[in-house]
């Protein structure tokens, strides 16, 4: 979903889970969310999804990575996706004024990711 800089993001997160087609049916997923998502009415929409929300902040989720050696880091999937789409300037810094073309632009540099990640394997 695309919106103005102005606008929160828990605000489109019911859009943005409506555009998705994950998983199959009747299978839960697991959704990660920062601490920005975290709302009572999220919580029981995601659950209403079939999504199990992982809702944490920074350092809850390294004083739980201390105490269960078992548990896996989520938050840096998120992080690592961004740090690779902000590498092109043009999404950086939104310079469209028509948001197809903006979506056209992210599309092309996922598939640039993609490809560049199939080949370095």
């Amino acid at each position: 979903m695309i919106a103005s800089a102005n606008i929160h993001d828990i605000t489109l997160v019911k859009q943005t889970l409506d555009a998705l087609e994950t998983g199959k049916p009747g299978a839960r997923l697991h959704l990660c969310l920062d601490n920005g998502y975290k709302a009572n009415w999220l919580e029981s929409e995601l659950k209403a999804r079939r999504y199990i929300p992982h809702i944490q902040g920074r350092k809850a989720e390294s004083d739980a990575l201390k105490k269960e050696p078992g548990m896996k880091a989520r938050r840096w999937v998120v992080e690592r996706t961004h740090s690779w789409l902000n590498r092109y300037r043009r999404l950086l810094v939104r310079w469209e004024k028509k948001a197809e073309n903006y979506e056209a632009m992210l599309h092309f540099a996922c598939g640039l990711i993609v490809w560049n990640k199939l080949l370095l394997r």
